[in-house]
Order: C-alpha cells, then sequence, then structure tokens
C-alpha cells in the first residue's frame, strides 16, 4: 500500500479520540460519521465499555475514530477500568474531540472534563451536540464559554441523531491528519471483530428491553459462531449476570424476554451481515464476573488491581 493516492494528494491518517461524559452521544456521532453500526447506543449510561474505533474514509484521509466509554466518576472495579481506558485512548490520538451535549452545557462533570484536558497535550476540538434541540443563542454563548476554559483548535456544532453538520465536521478532521499510510483496508469500518460486535448488538438490545431494571453487573460474550452450508449463520451468546434473581428477570416469564432480546438482535445482525442469522441466547450466572481479569481483557480494558 503506497502513500500516495494514483496523481493525486498524499495519504493521510491518524485517530480522533471521542471524549465526554456519559450519553453525551458519542457513539451516535461514530456511527454517524462511519455511515454504520460500529457502536451500540442506549440511553442507560456507561454503554460503551471498552474502546471501540470506526473508520471513516474521505478522500486521501483515513480517519479513526476512537469511541471512549463516557468519562465519569469511578466508584466500582470495571468503573475504574473505563475511565482508564478513555483516558488512554485520549492520550494516543492525533486529536482530542470533546463532545458536549448541548442541552446539558457546562455541568460539573464537563467542568471536570474540561479542566483535566487542559492538561493534556495534542490538538484538541469542541464538538456540542443535540443542537436541534437548543436555541441558537444558548449554543453561541455555550460554545464562548467552553472556549473561554479551553482554547480549542476549531468548534462544531452537530446533531448526531439529525446528521446536521457532520460534513465540516469530518472535511476538518480529514485535512488534518497527518501524511502516512493508511493502517486499515479502505473498505473495512471497524477493528471490533464481528463476533464481539454481535455479542455488543445483543447486549445493547438487553438494555434497550429492560432499561432500569437490569442490573449494571451485566455482559454478553459469543460463544460460537458457525457458517452453514446454506449461506445462514448460526450463532450462540450467552448473556451473563451475577445473582439467579438476576437470571430470571432478564428470561422473564416462560422466558418471554430473551426471546423479545434474541429476536430484536437477529434482525439486526441479518442487516448487517446480509445473509439469515439463526441466534441462540442463554442466559447464565456467573458470580463476580466484575472481578474476573479474563473478563477485562476480552473487553480490551485493563484489570484495575487496586
Amino acid at each position: 500500500m503506497t502513500d500516495q493516492l494514483d496523481n493525486g494528494p498524499p495519504r493521510r491518517c491518524g485517530y480522533v479520540a471521542m471524549i465526554g461524559a456519559p450519553n453525551a452521544g458519542k457513539s451516535t456521532l461514530v456511527n454517524a460519521l462511519v455511515g454504520a453500526k460500529v457502536s451500540i447506543v442506549s440511553h442507560k449510561v456507561q454503554t460503551t465499555r471498552a474502546i471501540m474505533r470506526g473508520i471513516v474514509m474521505d478522500g486521501a484521509a483515513q480517519i479513526i475514530l476512537v469511541d471512549t466509554p463516557g468519562i465519569f466518576a469511578p466508584k466500582r472495579r470495571l468503573d475504574q477500568a473505563m475511565v482508564r481506558t478513555a483516558w488512554n485512548g485520549a492520550r494516543e490520538a492525533e486529536i482530542i474531540a470533546l463532545l458536549i451535549d448541548a442541552e446539558r452545557g457546562i455541568d460539573d462533570a464537563n467542568a471536570d472534563l474540561l479542566d483535566r484536558l487542559s492538561k493534556l497535550p495534542g490538538d484538541k476540538i469542541l464538538v456540542l451536540n443535540k443542537i436541534d434541540r437548543v436555541a441558537h443563542e444558548k449554543l453561541l454563548g455555550l460554545a464562548s464559554d467552553a472556549n473561554n476554559k479551553l482554547a480549542f483548535a476549531a468548534t462544531f456544532m452537530v446533531s448526531a441523531l439529525k446528521n446536521k453538520g457532520l460534513g465540516v465536521l469530518t472535511y476538518y478532521l480529514a485535512t488534518h491528519m497527518p501524511e502516512g499510510p493508511w493502517l486499515f483496508p479502505e473498505d473495512q469500518i471497524s477493528d471490533l471483530p464481528m463476533r464481539m460486535l454481535a455479542a455488543e448488538i445483543t447486549r445493547e438490545k438487553l438494555f434497550e428491553r429492560l432499561h432500569e431494571e437490569l442490573p449494571y453487573a451485566s455482559t454478553v460474550e459469543t460463544d460460537s459462531w458457525v457458517a452453514r452450508k446454506d449461506g445462514s449463520v448460526r450463532i450462540e451468546q450467552s448473556i451473563f449476570v451475577e445473582r439467579e434473581s438476576q437470571r430470571k428477570i432478564v428470561l422473564g416469564k416462560g422466558g418471554s424476554t430473551v426471546k423479545a432480546i434474541s429476536m430484536s438482535s437477529r434482525q439486526e445482525l441479518m442487516g448487517i451481515l446480509d445473509q439469515t442469522v439463526h441466534l441462540f441466547v442463554h442466559v447464565k450466572v456467573r458470580e463476580g464476573w466484575a472481578d474476573d481479569p479474563e473478563r477485562y481483557r476480552e473487553m480490551g480494558l485493563e484489570f484495575p488491581r487496586s
């Protein structure tokens, strides 16, 4: 792979870390910029756990978007690992994009992020999201207040959900990537293995179905993935919870809840894979999985020892 397109501009490639408080809309924005689903979205906070990378092609530029877990005050071991992962993702990127929910404005969480980002080296941009929900005058004031606290290289106003302002943001990122070879094939949209993406999609459906009924300590793993001769694929997954009482919640009466979760996940996977999917989802108890180093390695997280 050469560092230049045929008779064209030199190739560019770099990382952009998406940093923000929980529910700022980072995953929605990454999916919108990529043009396909590479990260799960949920109203439940702290949905993204590990680092997800979405790949955007714009002319000669390859932009690698790093969807990091929302940054919050960590309480549990899993929380600590997620926050540490988010900050590591920021330090390794060419550009740090701070995403702020324009409706929330600069609350305590965003004020703390602005303060911590000011201590990190590298270029930083401000992305105000959900602008369709906020008056123009408030947006201008919010942008001014944020830039007074931290001098951003550029400020963008977008609605990830409505696809507003994304072209300008993409152009800026593409033209500010350093010259160098692409790190991924140009038709690849994510570095996430399909088995893991499938598990993430089922976890999203789990959150959507159960909302606050579901304890935070739940996870999904893809146990097997078998391509069949008829062109379909058979996938077996396990939903892990920490207690039997939680298992009963996920199963639902007569297995109705897990059946609905499985059906919703299967339909989305069929759309992504463009093939028939036979999905079998089991619900199991794995006590203390959130304190098991192996589970952290599977999610791409560093296990906090303290």
